[in-house]
């Protein structure tokens, strides 16, 4: 068994553990996260990588409220944006040590800005800087982000539930629940990536979605390119339909979230097509009908809004399942660090002769 794959198996578990723990000893940091967020006029909310898949996530239940947040990388809010007075920075990481992230504290302390850290690390630099942290406890993963995106993607969706005023014990019982269906499903799942047809090493990969799920979409395509080593696309439905389209060749696979309330049949209409187009389709999503897709997961009942919580599974699964079928090594990085922390080139070798001039 990969390390990979032992990390997707454990994340029910460390789900139901940050949910606990966010409704316990951790409710004071959520609390008063929760109030600077109210009683800021500038709300940014950031990451880089994985961490602003989970961003992505949460973005779209802070504007479904009515408190919509600036979302920008990491890096490009670093460089490319200045602070006004009465901000608010919700800096997610799971290390707090990638370098944009660092440097991006530094910039945020000089400009006044109150800095909330969603983070898996308690001693690096920004659970250390920020003046609220978030520090959820999990088991680090070995290598690809799995548990600590999940966890930080579902803390940020907690905040902003927190911030609407929606986050409540019946809430907080009915996304636990939630967990604990996953968990049971995860075997079912298994079973379907061992059954299908749907894998194709180094084919054209598509993965599209709406609204939450778009933190999944875009997680999803870099697990293929981290853990298969292969490129993928990621992109919002309804951007497909207006062009992308034209790539669409036989043999071409796509993976498909679909919302359970919103663009339900619209989305199962653009399965339809590319299917009648050749493409072979992948479709996540509560009760889909199984013949709607050549590899169907079916979710259980989720919240509104809240499906992205476990929706990302079955695609880890795929993306694992992919890799050993193309004789790659899921658990390794070829070049890239675990933790980026400087900003100069991709090779650690070229990083060092710059350090020599």
């Amino acid at each position: 068994m990969t390390h990979f794959l032992r990390d997707i198996l454990r994340q029910p578990i460390e789900l139901k553990r940050t949910i606990d723990f966010l409704s316990g000893t951790g409710r004071p940091a959520l609390d008063a996260a929760t109030t600077a967020v109210r009683n800021a006029r500038h709300v940014y909310l950031t990451g880089i990588g994985s961490s602003l898949h989970a961003a992505l996530c949460a973005a779209t239940l802070f504007n479904r409220s009515a408190s919509p947040v600036y979302l920008y990388d990491a890096a490009e809010l670093l460089e490319f944006a200045e602070f006004p007075p009465d901000s608010v920075i919700v800096a997610i990481s799971r290390s707090g040590r990638s370098i944009e992230i660092v440097k991006l504290l530094a910039k945020a302390r000089a400009s006044g800005a109150i800095v909330i850290a969603i983070t898996n690390s308690a001693e690096e630099p920004l659970a250390r800087g920020a003046q609220i942290p978030i520090v959820i406890p999990v088991e680090l993963d070995h290598a690809i982000s799995v548990n600590t995106y999940s966890t930080l993607a579902a803390t940020a969706g907690i905040l902003a539930s927190a911030v609407a005023g929606t986050w409540s014990a019946t809430l907080v019982a009915a996304i636990s629940d939630v967990f604990i269906k996953a968990g049971a499903a995860i075997s079912g799942w298994q079973a379907q990536v061992a059954n299908t047809n749907w894998f194709a090493p180094s084919a054209v990969t598509y993965f599209l979605a709406r609204g939450c799920s778009t933190g999944s979409c875009q997680e999803a395509r870099l697990l293929w390119e981290e853990g298969v080593k292969s490129s993928a696309t990621a992109m919002n439905t309804g951007s497909f339909r207006h062009g992308p389209q034209e790539m669409v060749t036989a043999g071409a696979r796509f993976g498909i979230w679909i919302d359970p309330d919103r663009m339900r049949e619209q989305d199962l209409a653009v399965a339809r097509d590319l299917r009648k187009l050749g493409a072979a389709v992948m479709l996540i999503g509560h009760d889909i009908p199984d013949d709607a897709g050549d590899l169907v997961f079916r979710l259980p009942s989720v919240p509104p809004s809240w499906q992205f919580v476990i929706d990302i599974i079955p695609a880890q699964l795929a993306a694992e399942k992919l890799a050993r079928l193309s004789g790659v090594d899921s658990d390794t990085f070829r070049y890239c660090s675990f933790i980026v922390e400087d900003e100069y080139g991709l090779l650690p070798h070229e990083n060092q002769q710059r350090d020599k001039l």
